[in-house]
């Protein structure tokens, strides 16, 4: 990963809302959450600031959107959410590795 591209994800990270965000998607696994369901989980209003956040965290490669009929569904996107903490840690332990990555879960083994 490029120092660019980190710090892109680290600024979609550095703020409260979007942080929840993203950690809500997080335990969401690959299948994610409708718009609704995230305003619901943060008892906040689906509305134009929620989508700011949500466009903000795709912008940064933290996650992406489908539309699915009328709704519209954001996951994360794992792969880059690995990359981002290999980067912050590829020096960590004196260069040998210090823990495994997240893999992406799917219904058969997401919580």
């Amino acid at each position: 990963m490029e120092t660019i591209t980190a710090v892109a994800a680290l600024g979609a990270l550095a703020h409260e809302t979007r942080l929840e965000i993203f950690r809500l998607l997080v335990r969401a696994g690959a299948p994610g959450l409708a718009v609704g369901k995230i305003a619901e989980a943060l008892a906040v209003e689906a509305n134009g600031r929620l989508s700011f956040h949500l466009k903000e965290l795709v912008a940064a490669g933290l996650a992406s959107a489908r539309q699915e009929g009328r709704f519209i569904y954001y996951s994360t996107n794992y792969p880059a959410m690995n990359d981002l903490l290999r980067y912050l840690t590829e020096d960590c332990c004196g260069g040998m590795p210090c823990g495994e990555t997240v893999e992406t879960c799917n219904s058969e083994n997401c919580p």
